[in-house]
């Protein structure tokens, strides 16, 4: 087997969603003029989520993959919409996985099961 077959080692930049800005408006109808506020709360952003995987053994599919961007939430609107949450991003990883963090070096996240899935980084909570 060839050397460059077998990663089991990868830095990968990884940011989870903002939330969504909540919205501040104020209906105004024909009969009622000082109806009140009826803006929508902003939706959250999205995960980043590890999830085992027993069929993968490398983290080779991971090579090229060095940003991870979860999608943010989006705002709220008139007639109390709420905004849409952000897609949540699932990286499949093989068994044993240890995500560590770069600067402190503290163990973070472990994978020891298949399909386990695990929230690594918490998107951001939508405005009220």
């Amino acid at each position: 087997m060839e050397r460059g077959n077998f990663v089991d080692y990868i830095r990968v930049f990884c940011h989870s969603g903002n939330g969504g800005v909540g919205s501040s408006h104020f209906a105004r109808t024909k009969f009622n003029p000082m109806a009140g506020p009826d803006g929508g709360d902003g939706g959250r952003g999205g995960h980043i989520i590890l999830k085992g995987n027993a069929q993968l053994w490398t983290l080779l599919h991971l090579r090229y993959y060095k940003n991870v961007l979860a999608e943010d939430g989006t705002n709220g609107s008139k007639n109390k919409c709420t905004g849409a949450d952000g897609k949540d991003i699932i990286i499949e990883v093989p068994l044993g996985t240890i995500a560590r963090d770069e600067e402190t070096g503290e163990t973070e996240v472990e994978i020891l099961e298949d399909g386990q899935e695990v929230i690594w980084l918490k998107g951001g909570r939508g405005g009220g």
